[in-house]
């Protein structure tokens, strides 16, 4: 065991949205909260981090923001730069952190190489040093082909092979491998490590009830589309089932996100004056108190969304988005055959004869844990302790920050898939 206090840096590159940041925040709190000394730093694009209360010892360092273009192109999200510059800057403050706070764990989140390969510089100075390198991936990234062509054009493999030396599925396996059906290099999937879905829970001050509470008390459906950036439809339509009145109705209680356009707001809140069971909030941090009090939920099936469901059992209607990824479907799918919950395809969207059928059944459905799927909800604890082994293995004495280290061609690498077993915590 080291004798110095531990650290563990962890990126995020998310820009837009809160799962990235929501993902690693959890993490985050949990370490702190394991290990009475340990130290916890969050590299995030994220504009409204700030936003969020952290846990003492949890600290956060800002980085530009960019936001991806419907072109598929970035751009700066404030800076009067262009996107080449603001990189250079976003990789300059990576690297220079990571040197400057020496941590004995790097956990990357998703990107392997960062948004536009803005981590590799960091990830090959820190290899040959003290630094455990973890990428961190969801249960499902994307469809398996989409996903190759994606990781091809990235060349991610060489990072995968030689780089990390752990990766890490923030679910449990057999219900979802997020690299199923993508070819390998040899040995990266003996690296794979599962892990459960993260458990959320109710912040500290939860018994404190959120002002005002909705419906002064009465039981209502929660809706939540996430982040809210590509979540209109779903909101529409559930709005547009309240509306036809087809049949009475829990009410609904809608907490738009931060990212939600300001015309779709506007236009919610208006129409929402109108229905006296239907009340909105456009964000809050805090959407654990909410969830705990909902009788039912409905959501997209981003992996958060999943998560906060799971942990607080509720019977959930899933309205999965099905582009730019296929990642919330697939999830949804697996979840639906598992006895999870139910799926309504956005396919059908807006016929509001099926939302408001489904919406009426809902809070009598089945709760997720009456499915009986082992090892759902042990992520944080298992991921803690992975930790407590990492750092148990560590030598007092260890190395310098050091430089790039030299890697094969990334033309070089075969591809071939490999055929081993992942292994589980």
């Amino acid at each position: 065991m080291r004798s110095h206090p531990p650290k563990v840096l962890i990126y995020s590159h998310d820009s837009f949205g809160l799962g990235h940041l929501r993902r690693c925040r959890a993490i985050a709190h949990s370490l702190v909260g394991e290990f009475e000394d340990m130290s916890v730093l969050i590299l995030s694009g994220s504009p409204i981090i700030g936003s969020f209360e952290f846990r003492s010892r949890v600290d956060f360092v800002r980085i530009p923001g960019v936001i991806k273009l419907r072109n598929g192109e970035y751009t700066p999200l404030s800076l009067r730069l262009n996107i080449d510059h603001t990189l250079a800057i976003r990789a300059s403050i990576i690297e220079h952190t990571a040197k400057v706070f020496d941590p004995d764990i790097f956990i990357v989140d998703k990107e392997p190489l960062g948004l536009r390969g803005e981590v590799l510089p960091t990830l090959e100075a820190l290899k040959d040093t003290h630094t455990r390198l973890v990428l961190g991936l969801r249960d499902v990234m994307d469809d398996a082909e989409i996903l190759q062509q994606e990781w091809d054009r990235k060349n991610v493999y060489p990072a995968l092979q030689d780089l990390y030396d752990e990766i890490w599925v923030y679910g449990p396996e057999g219900l979802c491998n997020p690299v199923e059906g993508v070819k390998l290099p040899e040995g990266v999937t003996d690296k794979l490590r599962y892990t459960g879905y993260l458990r959320r829970e109710l912040p500290d001050d939860a018994d404190q009830v959120p002002t005002p509470e909705p419906f002064e008390g009465a039981p209502y459906i929660l809706v939540t589309p996430g982040g809210g950036g590509d979540g209109v439809e779903m909101v529409d339509w559930v709005m547009s089932a309240y509306e036809s009145r087809r049949h009475p109705l829990f009410p609904a209680l809608i907490i738009l996100g931060p990212f939600m356009p300001a015309a779709s707001v506007a236009e919610f809140t208006e129409r929402a004056q109108h229905l006296r069971d239907v009340e909105i909030i456009r964000f809050t941090p805090q959407i654990e108190p909410y969830l705990d009090r909902a009788t039912a939920i409905v959501g997209m099936g981003g992996y958060n969304t999943f998560c906060e469901i799971l942990s607080f059992d509720k019977p959930t209607l899933m309205v999965p988005r099905v582009v730019p990824r296929r990642e919330q479907a697939i999830r949804a799918a697996r979840a639906e055959e598992s006895g999870l919950l139910t799926v309504l395809p956005i396919d059908l969207y807006p016929d509001p004869v099926r939302m408001a059928d489904a919406l009426a059944i809902l809070p009598k459905a089945t709760r997720p844990s009456a499915a009986g799927v082992e090892n759902l909800l042990r992520g944080l604890d298992l991921v803690g302790d992975r930790v407590t082994d990492i750092l148990s293995d560590k030598p007092d004495s260890v190395l310098p920050f050091g430089p790039p280290k030299e890697h094969a061609d990334m033309d070089d690498q075969d591809g071939d898939s490999d055929e081993a077993e992942a292994v589980n915590f």
